[in-house]
C-alpha cells in the first residue's frame, strides 16, 4: 500500500474523487472515477480522530480499515461488494470498492415503506449465499443491518457491504482485544452476553433484517440501550404480523440458541420454496410438543440456561455505534434460566384476550391478572407480564422484584422430592447461597412443597431472598416463586403469599 501526500481531489494520483454518497461514525464513502482504467468506482475514507498522528486510537481505526479491506477480498459473490484496491493518502487508508448504483434497504424503508413478504423472500436468498460465500472463507461478517444491504438501480441485486468488523478465522478482532462493537438491534444474543460468536450469529441478524424488511421497524428497537440488550437476550420475541407468510424463517433464525438456529440450508430451501408456491413450509422438525412449552428446568432447560450469561454492565464504546459489554455469569431463581431461548410451538405475534370466567379478589396495592397460559392470581400494581419460554414472569417496574410461574407435566418424584433435588444443585448455580430451607407442605388438601433462600444475587443490586412453591394439580405440576431484595424480605415474603392465596388454574386461552 503506498503512501501519497495532499490529494486535491486525486486519490493515489488515480481516484478522482467526485461526490459525497453516504457518511457514518466510521468513514465518508465517496463517488469517484478511475481514471487509469476509466470506470466509476466508490472510494470509502476513513475518519482519523484527532487526525494521523492521534495515537492508538488512530492506530485501531486504520487496523480496522485494513480489516475490512481483507475480509471483503477475500469473498467473491455477486451478492458481496467487490473490493478493487486499496491505498494510503494523507496518513490514511482508502478503500476503493465497486460502485453500486442504488440505494440501501435502510433508505428505502424510510421512503417507501416495508417490502412485501416476496421482496423479502428474495433479499434472503441473496443474503444467505453471501454469507454462505462468507462463512466458507473463515469470515463471519457480523454486522448484517438494513444500512449495509444495497439494492442496485435497474437489475434489483442485493449487495451485502461494510465488512468493517468482520471476524477473519485466525485473526484478532475488536471483541477478542475486550471490546465490543455492532449494532445492537441487530446482533445476536451469544454476542451481547459474551458468548462464543460463530456463523449462526450472523443468521440471527439476517432473521432480525428480514423482520424489519416486512415491518418497517426494527424489531428490537426499544427507546434505551438496556432495553434494546433485554430484548435481544431475554424478552419474548413476538414477530411483526407482516412475516406471517414467512414465520417459519423468521421463527427458524430467530432461535435464541445457536445450536437450534436455522441454517443457511434449510432457509433457502423455505424462501425458494416461498417464491416458487407463495407459501412456506414448515420448518423440519418443528412439531409441537408439550416438553417445548413446559419443561422441567432440571432437564434441557439447564442446558438452555448455560447458553446466556447475565448482563452486568454495559457502556458505550468510543467508535461509531460501538458498545463495550462486560459480562459476567449470572445464576438466576429456580425455575429460571439465565437467558431462556425460544423452542418450537412458543412463538405468538400476538396473544388472545385472556379468559374472563375466573374472578380474582386482590386486596389493596395488588391487580388481578388471568393469564393465558391457565392462571389467574393477584400481583402488586404496576407489575408488567413477560413469557420467556417455558415461563410466564411478572416483574416490577425496576425489576428489582419478579415473580414467575411454571406449568409442566408432573413427575414421577413429588413436588418436595423436585425442590430438593433444584437444592443440592445450588451451590454451584447460586454464589452465596445460604439461609435454606425446605418444607413439605399441602396446598388444597393435595402435596406441595416450598423452599426458601439468600444467595448473592450476581447483577441483581445485591443479595436476594427467592420464596418457591411447587404443587401438582389438575394433571400439571405448577411452581411459582418471588424474588427480591434480601433487606425487603418482607416485601418478597408478602407478594408470593398473595400470589398463591389467590392462585387459581383457569383454562388456558393458546400457547401462552
Amino acid at each position: 500500500m503506498g503512501t501519497f501526500a495532499a490529494h486535491d481531489g486525486l486519490i493515489a494520483g488515480r481516484y478522482r474523487l467526485r461526490a459525497r454518497i453516504g457518511r457514518g461514525g466510521m468513514g465518508t464513502v465517496w463517488r469517484a472515477t478511475d481514471e487509469l482504467l476509466a470506470r466509476e468506482v466508490a472510494v470509502k475514507e476513513v475518519n482519523l480522530e484527532g487526525g494521523p498522528a492521534a495515537g492508538p486510537a488512530t492506530s485501531a481505526q486504520i487496523e480496522r480499515t485494513l480489516r475490512e479491506a481483507r475480509a471483503a477480498a477475500l469473498i467473491n459473490h455477486p451478492n458481496v461488494v467487490a473490493l478493487h484496491d486499496i491505498v494510503e493518502q494523507d496518513g490514511r487508508p482508502w478503500i476503493v470498492m465497486e460502485l453500486i448504483d442504488g440505494r440501501a434497504l435502510s433508505d428505502i424503508l424510510v421512503a417507501d415503506g416495508p417490502v412485501g413478504p416476496g421482496e423479502a423472500a428474495r433479499i434472503g436468498l441473496a443474503l444467505l449465499g453471501a454469507l454462505r460465500a462468507a462463512h466458507a472463507r473463515g469470515v463471519l461478517h457480523r454486522d448484517i443491518k438494513p444500512p449495509n444491504v444495497l439494492l442496485e438501480a435497474g437489475t434489483g441485486r442485493v449487495v451485502l457491504t461494510d465488512f468493517g468488523i468482520a471476524q477473519v478465522s485466525g485473526a484478532t478482532t475488536i471483541t477478542e482485544a475486550g471490546a465490543f462493537v455492532g449494532s445492537p438491534e441487530f446482533t445476536a444474543p451469544e454476542r451481547m452476553s459474551g458468548g462464543r460468536t460463530g456463523p449462526a450469529s450472523d443468521l440471527w441478524s439476517l432473521g432480525a433484517l428480514l423482520c424489519a424488511a416486512l415491518s418497517g421497524e426494527s424489531l428490537f428497537h426499544r427507546d434505551s440501550l438496556g432495553g434494546i440488550l433485554a430484548a435481544v437476550v431475554q424478552d419474548e420475541i413476538r414477530p411483526p404480523v407482516a412475516a406471517g407468510p414467512l414465520l417459519p424463517v423468521v421463527r427458524g433464525l430467530l432461535e435464541r440458541d445457536p445450536g437450534r438456529r436455522m441454517g443457511i440450508d434449510e432457509a433457502e430451501r423455505l424462501l425458494r420454496a416461498y417464491l416458487a408456491s407463495g407459501r412456506t413450509p414448515a420448518r423440519q422438525g418443528s412439531a409441537e410438543r408439550a416438553s417445548d412449552l413446559y419443561e422441567p428446568y432440571g432437564h434441557r432447560g439447564r442446558a438452555r440456561a448455560a447458553l446466556m450469561a447475565a448482563v452486568a454492565v454495559v457502556a458505550l464504546a468510543g467508535m461509531g455505534a460501538g458498545l463495550a459489554v462486560l459480562v459476567s455469569n449470572g445464576q438466576e431463581e429456580p425455575g429460571a434460566p439465565a437467558r431462556p431461548t425460544n423452542g418450537p410451538g412458543v412463538w405468538s405475534s400476538s396473544l388472545p384476550a385472556p379468559p374472563v370466567s375466573a374472578k380474582v379478589d386482590a386486596p389493596a396495592g395488588y391487580q388481578g391478572v388471568q393469564d393465558p397460559a391457565g392462571f389467574a392470581l393477584a400481583v402488586p400494581q404496576g407489575f408488567v407480564r413477560s413469557f420467556e419460554p417455558p415461563r410466564v414472569f411478572y416483574y416490577a417496574p425496576g425489576r428489582e422484584f419478579r415473580l414467575g410461574v411454571l406449568i409442566q407435566d408432573p413427575q414421577e418424584d413429588g413436588p418436595a422430592a423436585a425442590l430438593r433435588g433444584s437444592a443440592a444443585q445450588a451451590p454451584e448455580r447460586y454464589p452465596g447461597y445460604r439461609n435454606a430451607t425446605i418444607e413439605q407442605t399441602t396446598r388444597n388438601g393435595r402435596p406441595a412443597a416450598s423452599w426458601e433462600f439468600t444467595w448473592d444475587g450476581i447483577g441483581k443490586g445485591g443479595p436476594q431472598r427467592l420464596y418457591d412453591s411447587c404443587w401438582d394439580e389438575g394433571g400439571k405440576r405448577y411452581e411459582l416463586w418471588v424474588s427480591g431484595p434480601v433487606n425487603r424480605a418482607d416485601e418478597v415474603l408478602r407478594h408470593v403469599r398473595t400470589a398463591l392465596d389467590t392462585f387459581v388454574r383457569i383454562r388456558p386461552v393458546s400457547s401462552p
